[in-house]
């Protein structure tokens, strides 16, 4: 066990005690300097980075295009760790600074949309695709779509986190969260033991969400923990995680707003930027 350690009666930020994140992350919300947000010729808007969250939106307007839909988009580079969150710009998309964000220019008025889970649902009701427009299919899509926004902090924010950020490891916390991160693993598992994808027979944008984290995770590209949450018990997950990555739609979802590679596409504002 780590130091033992007591609440203060009222807590009060200590920027030396932030580790490796101490330089964007803060106690008030807000923007920290003026910046405006580029804009490009299409009419979406993506400002965005190639993490999982990002990955989500990448991947569904890849798709979206392949489909041959009109959903032309340029996706900026947001680097977070420089701060660019924090530009008057990007706080005007999304009060509270985090990626991905969307500016929707193809209507008689700019609709800004922000939670990844929205950007996938605006996308998909606005064209029609990977989303059942009624009934128990609809809903069936949703619950898996908010399971993932609610279930994705404690692998991110919590294992992810204490496993490979924190200043020390803490036994308690690793865990914690290990344990939550594995049972939602077996969640996932036993779902996909019945049905090709996670919401049943058609492919949705519940499996475009979960998938940048979960079968990151299982492919053994997430906090270099695949041996130790012992992701090949997961069959199911990884059977389901490789029938997703061989889509070429996802391949190239991947590569944008991607920081470094051999195939990272920093910023993406034709389909040749990929090509």
């Amino acid at each position: 066990m780590s130091t033992p350690y007591t609440p203060p009666k009222v807590w009060t930020w200590d920027k030396a005690s932030g580790g490796q994140f101490a330089n964007i992350n803060r106690p008030v919300a807000g923007p920290t300097h003026e910046a405006d947000l580029p804009r490009g010729a299409h009419p979406f808007q993506l400002y965005s980075l190639g993490t999982p969250n990002g990955v989500k939106v990448t991947i569904l307007f890849e798709e979206l295009l392949a489909l041959g839909h009109a959903a032309e988009y340029d996706a900026w580079y947001i680097d977070i760790g420089k701060g660019d969150q924090f530009g008057s710009g990007f706080v005007g998309v999304n009060p509270n600074s985090k990626i991905p964000a969307l500016w929707d220019y193809s209507g008689a008025q700019p609709v800004r949309v922000f939670e990844s889970a929205s950007i996938l649902m605006h996308l998909a009701e606005k064209f029609g695709a990977f989303l059942p427009a009624s009934g128990p299919a609809r809903t069936e899509v949703l619950n898996w779509l908010f399971w993932q926004m609610g279930s994705a902090p404690f692998v991110g924010g919590g294992f992810g986190h204490f496993y490979a950020y924190a200043p020390e490891k803490i036994e308690y916390a690793i865990n914690r969260y290990a344990m939550e991160t594995k049972r939602q693993l077996d969640v996932l598992d036993r779902e996909l033991a019945t049905r090709p994808f996670i919401a049943g027979d058609d492919y949705s944008i519940a499996d475009m969400a979960i998938y940048p984290w979960y079968g990151r995770m299982v492919e053994g590209g997430a906090y270099g923990a695949g041996e130790f949450l012992s992701v090949q018990d997961y069959t199911h997950v990884l059977d389901w995680a490789a029938r997703i990555a061989a889509r070429p739609a996802v391949q190239r979802g991947k590569r944008v707003n991607k920081p470094s590679g051999a195939d990272a596409v920093r910023e993406r504002h034709s389909a040749r930027d990929l090509d």
